[in-house]
């Protein structure tokens, strides 16, 4: 039986999704002497822009194949993520709350699927 070939590339980024969900979920509630978020301040960039970055990439993967409706919903629950995990930061030593992480996160839903968005079309035509 054939692949189709349209639906074999959305499982892989749909696993790739996943995965980067996870990591962005681990990296936000581990404390700031863990050796990851140490690997991370090394990085010449503003904590601010790397929330809007993984975000954005967050939200480029599903608006590369995700039908609109579900694209909303995912972009809703993307932003709800960063809101949550930002208030589960309170709960862990080190870390802090702040509302300019909130909206930078859901800054970078928004720049992933205006990213994302065009490129639909050419994906599909592979």
């Amino acid at each position: 039986m054939a692949r189709n070939p349209v639906t074999a590339p959305r499982g892989i980024l749909r696993i790739l999704w996943l995965g980067a969900v996870a990591a962005v979920m681990a990296l936000s509630l581990l404390p700031s002497a863990s050796p990851p978020l140490q690997a991370l301040d090394t990085l010449p960039i503003n904590d601010t822009v790397q929330h809007l970055a993984a975000y954005a990439f967050l939200a480029f993967l599903p608006a590369l194949y995700e039908r609109r409706a579900t694209l909303a919903g995912i972009a809703l629950l993307l932003i709800f993520l960063g809101v949550g995990l930002e208030f589960g930061q309170r709960l862990v030593e080190s870390r802090s709350f702040e509302v300019r992480d909130m909206t930078a996160d859901a800054g970078g839903v928004l720049v992933g699927i205006v990213a994302g968005w065009p490129l639909r079309d050419r994906i599909r035509q592979r």
